[in-house]
């Protein structure tokens, strides 16, 4: 290489170098799927107290897991077949890429703070079942049931009636009709409804004082749930995704289809190919709705910076919330694309 085009190199980078890190804005924040503002105020506390990304996100999705946000996060919600709820989580940090995720989490309230800690006191990424509560009590929790008056009368109601919603297909007895115990009907083809499949799931990004990000994710899944059912909350890629480099996605809806296709590894991909957060949400969304129109869910994307936007698709509306230095949690409501 010339001395003339090693500087003219040089020159480019330095130039680069002042307007990523000058002039463009940069604004700590903090943001989450659906109106949970607590959990939004939360998670700002932590960071405006110089606080970091990891702390706010657990923060943030504690608070969810006490409180039961619209009874689809933490302990007394969402069943499963056999009457018992169980928890998925996951945290991610964006500027190691670590992560720690738990899935069918039994008689563990802190879902979120148990991933943490598969994060920061193992090599491994991600617990399940009755092992992950049983590391969880050598961590310290503390075990408790998750039964609450209210899951108690739910699973009567789904008893009473005949076991709907229900998860199964192609079986017998015909499951959109009766309980179980099942067993495999090869004939049997049944589709299942957006009504039967709806669940929420608090999902939080946090971009800290540092220009670090996190993600993190909690959920007591999908209501009715096969027993053992783990969904896209606490896979990588699915549930949500965060790279300092770029930016990070979180992500509700259908999980069993959203995972096949990691829309928020997609998202953030697309953030360093160079779209806008609302441009890497529909472009993410659109290839799960191309190959199955019914699907519904949501995105939420966040470059960097801290610009951010959101995609959906099946629901009429979808809502986020955000906080920045203003005084309280702002909402924005996104209206979906249809089902065709």
């Amino acid at each position: 290489m010339s001395i003339q085009k090693f500087f003219e190199v040089l020159f480019c980078n330095l130039l680069f170098d002042i307007y990523d890190s000058k002039y463009l804005s940069y604004e700590p924040i903090v943001i989450n799927t659906w109106p949970f503002y607590n959990c939004t105020n939360k998670a700002w506390e932590i960071i405006e107290n110089n606080g970091s990304a990891l702390d706010a996100v657990e923060a943030g999705c504690n608070i969810c897991e006490q409180g039961q946000c619209s009874r689809s996060v933490g302990y007394g919600g969402h069943i499963d077949e056999n009457g018992e709820t169980t928890l998925d989580a996951m945290i991610m940090d964006g500027e190691s890429q670590e992560m720690g995720a738990v899935g069918s989490l039994y008689k563990i309230k802190n879902a979120i703070s148990v991933a943490r800690k598969i994060m920061d006191y193992t090599q491994h990424s991600f617990l399940v079942g009755e092992a992950a509560t049983k590391f969880a009590l050598q961590m310290g929790f503390e075990e408790e049931n998750l039964t609450t008056n209210y899951s108690i009368k739910e699973f009567k109601n789904w008893l009473d009636n005949k076991c709907q919603p229900n998860f199964r297909k192609n079986v017998l007895p015909d499951p959109k009709k009766n309980c179980g115990p099942y067993h495999q009907n090869v004939y049997q083809n049944i589709e299942r409804s957006k009504e039967d499949l709806a669940s929420d799931t608090v999902g939080v990004i946090a971009l800290d004082f540092n220009r670090k990000i996190a993600i993190g994710m909690s959920t007591n899944g999908a209501d009715h749930k096969i027993p053992g059912r783990v969904g896209d909350s606490p896979i990588p890629g699915s549930g949500g995704y965060a790279d300092n480099s770029f930016g990070a996605a979180v992500a509700t809806g259908d999980g069993d289809i959203m995972m096949r296709f990691l829309p928020c590894y997609q998202a953030v991909e697309n953030l360093r190919n160079g779209m806008t957060p609302i441009d890497a949400a529909n472009n993410s969304l659109q290839k799960i709705i191309k190959k199955i129109p019914s699907f519904y869910g949501a995105i939420i994307v966040m470059d960097k910076f801290g610009n951010h936007s959101a995609s959906c698709h099946g629901w009429e509306t979808f809502t986020y919330t955000y906080r920045t230095r203003e005084k309280s949690a702002r909402f924005i409501d996104i209206k979906c694309s249809k089902i065709r």
